[in-house]
């Protein structure tokens, strides 16, 4: 696979400083710049690997600055970000799809799939799916019955959809997700244990959805568990029964969220956040990591912290924290020379 930079730089719709006509083989880290490689510098602090080793094309900002001669072609861009963005996109798309059944699959009964699809070995598809067209089933992946999986959308090994489970289209399924498990619903009786609450609803996902590997969505006790248009979840995530996910929400890895909360859009949740159950998180809101969200939340704020809390309020604490014992001993001394 190869790209000249002059190709390179109208997709990401930048300007070329340099040869333009230099052949880029495979994108590198900048700590790992080699001939034929294309990186980027987005972080000041990395701006030493460029001269150290040199690429043979780097994407940069627009009023970057060299402190001395580069070898390297540039390619300048508004966001450099966004820009590698779209070049590893380049890359992977040039990459062929696999495609066909594997005779050692199983579809069940009544099932239709769509045109130019992969089915992988020991994929197993219930009775009554309908699998749109351009989709790829990898490897192991079991789809109960009654699932409905949307155009252009990947299933990675071993991930598990329970039965009724919607897919919408170009979603990313990541290995040992699992979606549709039951709800966590029991009911105390009088033997002192629990008897189990029936989970009679399903999980849906919009177009658009990401779900990291090793997540679990689980299906609603009744009605749906709904991750709206376009939003992205990382791996080690769980997002329990009725949980409804606003439109561009990304969660980071091992998030949790209790039963019937509903989280806006546009949200930002860190990693390790938790959110209990039967709350409303607005839309545009930031969660720190680690934070334990406990009440519901209004559109447009920043919160952190256990439990969570507004985030300049919480910053302010947490310099009184870092000298609570300073600040007691003051007290003490205070109280001495009154009682003196």
């Amino acid at each position: 696979m190869q790209l000249t930079v002059n190709e390179i730089a109208k997709k990401v719709h930048g300007t070329v400083e340099g040869d333009g006509s230099v052949v880029i083989t495979r994108p590198c880290k900048i700590e790992e710049g080699c001939e034929g490689g294309i990186t980027f510098l987005g972080n000041p602090k990395y701006t030493h690997y460029i001269y150290e080793r040199q690429s043979s094309a780097i994407i940069v900002s627009r009023d970057f600055q060299p402190e001395s001669e580069l070898k390297a072609t540039l390619i300048r861009v508004d966001n450099p970000y966004m820009a590698v963005a779209v070049l590893l996109h380049m890359f992977n798309s040039m990459t062929r799809p696999p495609h066909g059944r594997s005779l050692r699959s199983h579809v069940g009964r009544g099932t239709h799939v769509g045109k130019r699809c992969y089915i992988g070995p020991f994929v197993s598809i219930g009775r009554g799916c309908r699998i749109g067209n351009d989709v790829q089933i990898h490897p192991g992946a079991t789809l109960a019955d009654g699932c409905i999986v949307g155009d252009g959308t990947i299933i990675y090994a071993g991930a598990r959809l329970y039965r009724d489970t919607t897919v919408g289209a170009r979603c990313i399924i990541h290995s040992g997700a699992v979606l549709g498990a039951d709800g966590f619903g029991f009911a105390p009786n009088e033997s002192g244990g629990w008897d189990k609450i029936d989970q009679i609803g399903n999980v849906v996902l919009e177009d658009d959805v990401e779900i990291g590997a090793n997540t679990c969505i689980d299906r609603s006790t009744m009605g749906s568990t709904v991750i709206h248009q376009g939003v992205k979840i990382d791996n080690l995530c769980q997002l329990a029964h009725n949980v409804v996910v606003g439109r561009y929400t990304a969660m980071a890895s091992q998030v949790g969220v209790a039963g019937s909360s509903k989280i806006g859009e546009h949200c930002i949740i860190a990693g390790q956040a938790g959110i209990v159950g039967h709350i409303t998180v607005g839309d545009h809101v930031t969660i720190g990591a680690q934070s334990g969200v406990t009440h519901s939340v209004p559109s447009d704020s920043t919160i952190f912290g256990s439990p969570a809390e507004d985030a300049r309020r919480r910053r302010k604490i947490e310099v009184y924290l870092r000298n609570i014992e300073s600040i007691v001993d003051r007290v003490k001394k205070l109280e001495q020379k009154l009682k003196d």
